[in-house]
């Protein structure tokens, strides 16, 4: 054993500096340094370990080049970025350990306090580029986790979660996308943007039915206090847009459930829910004071402007063309209101679900992940629960290249002052209908055959459309996007250049 000691003595190297780059090597290839030391055991481990590792990542990286949508499923896992989280923090315990021995082993036992100032300030600098990738990950593993506990619905509050069956073997789960108009110059939040999104899980098809705010005499599910209060025929007294901070102000008095994380967009879910006749599953609540924030996360979003749109308060124009819209822009985009109507807003606030669903993609959202993160934290609420999230991960990518279609419920077909609710329960069911026949009856899936395109009379007749009956206009058909004209959905690509 003496005899060994004075052997790893002898072939320490002579100076402080030999030692260093020994151990600067093995911060690069762990086990060279124990290896030169001739303690080949251990090094040999250590590299074994180390290539093994790198192994590992390489085989990860191949798969996530292959499958972002695989790697995204996990990603928004809790236990995932858990165990992402302790891998990292275990491996760069084991490598900064790895680095000091290194040094151990083959400081020079003679050198003086200047030499030992020095290494501990390299050693200790080459632990800390072992550390500083690892705090990354488990500062980005613990950032997804706190947005996903702090956005998503506590399980509590909804069905047992079926792995293999996630839809409760529906065919469509119908989503209500709302937009909160709040601000400091006025009082509470009116959801002026409502959309249900009801969505085919086989083919990724969508048809957004498009509420006006300002729908009136909206009826209230039977046997609630909303219900008693706000009796039918009338039903509400004020805009559809006014029923959510109606519950927010006095939620144990008006809520449907009032201990879940949001009563106001819950009971405004199970409202709408009730008055177009679909079962609405889930909704999701954007601030829109924070919308910009979540575009410019993900680099902004092109859209093709037809027509000058005026924004701000400093007479700022939106020019015709196809434009990259910061977050600022593509909420004025979707809220502006200047020589233009609510309908027509509703049609921009159509075309920016779409552009979003087919612009932010795996990539751009992994490589935005950190400001995105933040950005939905504060902007975005929902009830839909972290076990639905890998799966709808996947619906966004059907989504990304089905079909979209949007049934404005707007004038003519609808009007908004006097509602028929039976009339708009059989508008919602025939497009939603409609949709699932041209899938299963194998009709040619193609965009752009909306409304718009048939709203024309045909070539050689005088016959007036039903656009230019009810405005008195000479044009066949709306020039914006948002007036719906017939009972039929129309194509998203055929309002959204």
């Amino acid at each position: 054993m003496a005899e060994r000691r004075d052997e790893q003595a002898r072939s320490r190297p002579k100076n402080t500096w030999r030692a260093l780059l020994w151990t600067a090597g093995s911060t690069v290839i762990p086990g060279i340094a124990h290896l030169r030391m001739g303690r080949r055991r251990t090094g040999a481990l250590i590299l074994t370990c180390f290539l093994l590792l790198v192994a590992a990542i390489v085989a990860l990286a191949v798969l996530v080049s292959g499958d972002l949508i695989g790697w995204a499923r996990l990603a928004v896992q809790g236990r995932w970025l858990l165990a992402i989280s302790i891998a990292a923090f275990a491996i760069s315990v084991v490598w900064m350990t790895v680095v000091i021995h290194s040094y151990v082993i083959t400081r020079p036992l003679t050198a003086g306090w200047g030499g030992r100032t020095v290494a501990v300030v390299v050693v200790a600098a080459l632990c800390l580029a072992v550390a500083a990738p690892a705090a990354a990950i488990m500062n980005t593993s613990y950032t997804a986790y706190d947005t996903l506990s702090s956005v998503f619905g506590d399980e509590r509050d909804t069905l047992p979660h079926n792995e293999a069956d996630p839809w409760n073997g529906r065919d469509r789960v119908n989503v209500l996308l709302l937009g909160g108009d709040s601000g400091s110059n006025r009082y509470g939040m009116r959801t002026d943007s409502m959309m249900v999104a009801s969505i085919d899980v086989e083919y990724g098809d969508v048809v957004l039915i498009g509420l006006p705010r300002n729908l009136e005499n909206v009826p209230f599910p039977e046997g609630t206090t909303l219900a008693d209060l706000y009796p039918a025929p009338q039903g509400f007294g004020d805009l559809l847009n006014e029923v959510y901070q109606t519950v927010a102000d006095e939620p144990e008095e008006l809520a449907i459930n009032p201990n879940v994380q949001d009563p106001g967009a819950d009971t405004l879910k199970s409202v709408i829910s009730g008055a177009i006749g679909v079962d609405v599953d889930y909704y999701m609540l954007v601030d829109m004071r924070g919308f910009q924030d979540l575009i410019d996360a993900i680099g902004g979003i092109e859209v093709e402007i037809e027509e000058p749109i005026p924004y701000g308060q400093q007479g700022d124009m939106l020019m015709p063309g196809r434009q990259r819209l910061t977050g600022n822009e593509a909420l004025w985009y979707g809220r502006s209101r200047i020589n233009s109507d609510d309908y027509s807003r509703m049609g921009r606030q159509g075309c920016l679900v779409k552009y979003v669903a087919q612009q932010a993609d795996p990539t751009t959202i992994m490589t935005s992940f950190q400001r995105l993160a933040g950005a939905t934290k504060r902007t975005l609420r929902t009830d839909i629960p972290q076990s639905k999230i890998p799966h709808f991960v996947d619906l966004a990518d059907l989504v990304a290249e089905g079909n979209m279609k949007t049934l404005q419920l707007s004038p003519p077909q609808v009007n908004t002052a006097y509602p028929d609710w039976d009339r708009i329960k059989e508008l919602v069911d025939d497009s939603v209908q409609e949709q699932e026949d041209a899938q299963g009856g194998g009709q040619e899936r193609t965009p752009g055959t909306g409304d718009l395109d048939q709203a024309a009379p045909s070539p050689g007749t005088t016959e007036e459309t039903e656009w230019q009956t009810y405005t008195g206009l000479p044009d066949p058909a709306p020039t914006t996007p948002g007036r719906q004209v017939g009972e039929e959905a129309t194509s998203l690509d055929t309002l959204c250049p």
